[in-house]
């Protein structure tokens, strides 16, 4: 590896960690100082390597993540309250909270609330549960085939499986992570199995799991995050763009499913029409995909796949 290489890795690493810092303390408020810290460069060139690596300044991006997780928050927690949704994304007052969420969708926290829901997704637009097309973050409405709802509705959600509630162990992860495309994530795992194999990781049992830290319904593809995933002890040390993850033991809505790469949409979709009807509502942890196999070594190449929803009573 060549030394621009060795340099992007530990540049990716540092920003990596940023992030992982922002999302394990979203209540509390950051300045540049103390994220330039965590990143071990100075203010001056966190804040031009941060926006140069990630698109957005540190502020805009802190801001659009804590926003982000208050959508989240009113449309899952219908008992919370505002301010209640407010101070857990770190926000100091209500007036501030809500006047930054309605400039930045469209919608007071009250509208938003009371708008449909997306539950379903197909070919990129977002239906509630009635097959009403929804709006993403503010946006406009997207136009759709009027023939849709009657005609490939109940397409939508095709796959008969069994979903239950369980309590999933704790995991303790290595991953890659991946920004944007979801059809792109076998990137990000190619460089994860390329650091993993050289220091015997990986064998016959190894576990794959992605982790999705976004919320797809409420971020922008371009700007949704994947970590791609292994299961390791949890002393493994991790260097370049190799980062350590920990998910905790937990309540989990866990749908198995076997899908070619095509039918990941549709088992989404199965998910969330059943959790609609269970009596639960997402909890805050991320929601991850749990690999059984090798979909390379399958006859028919299908995943064997756990779709793991952390979930609490409504």
């Amino acid at each position: 590896m060549d030394s621009k290489q060795i340099s992007k890795q530990e540049y990716t690493t540092r920003i990596n960690r940023v992030m992982d810092y922002i999302r394990l303390n979203l209540d509390k408020s950051f300045d540049l100082a103390t994220l330039a810290s965590v990143a071990s460069f100075s203010p001056y060139h966190f804040h031009r390597i941060f926006t140069a690596m990630v698109g957005e300044t540190p502020n805009n991006f802190v801001s659009r993540i804590k926003l982000e997780k208050a959508a989240q928050l009113l449309h899952n927690n219908p008992k919370a309250s505002v301010s209640e949704v407010a101070f857990a994304c770190g926000f100091v007052n209500v007036s501030s909270f809500s006047r930054a969420f309605k400039g930045y969708f469209g919608l007071t926290t009250t509208e938003f609330r009371n708008q449909d829901k997306a539950i379903y997704i197909k070919n990129g637009v977002r239906y509630s549960k009635d097959c009403k097309a929804v709006s993403k973050i503010g946006k406009n409405i997207q136009q759709v085939n009027e023939q849709f709802c009657s005609v490939e509705f109940n397409k939508i959600i095709i796959m008969d499986t069994k979903i239950e509630i369980k309590r999933m162990p704790e995991l303790n992860l290595i991953y890659c992570r991946h920004t944007g495309d979801f059809k792109k994530i076998g990137q990000a795992y190619e460089k994860l199995f390329s650091w993993a194999i050289p220091r015997e990781l990986v064998n016959q049992n190894t576990k794959t799991v992605t982790v999705y830290q976004d919320d797809p319904a409420i971020t922008s593809i371009d700007k949704v995050r994947q970590d791609a995933c292994i299961i390791v002890d949890d002393n493994v040390k991790v260097d370049g763009e190799i980062g350590k993850l920990n998910i905790p033991a937990g309540k989990y809505a866990v749908g198995r499913f076997e899908l070619k790469e095509t039918e990941f949409e549709e088992a989404w979709n199965t998910m969330c029409a059943w959790l609609t009807e269970s009596g639960f509502q997402p909890s805050d942890s991320p929601t991850y995909e749990y690999y059984h196999n090798d979909y390379s070594a399958d006859p028919e190449h299908k995943f064997i796949v756990d779709i793991c929803i952390p979930v609490k009573p409504l």
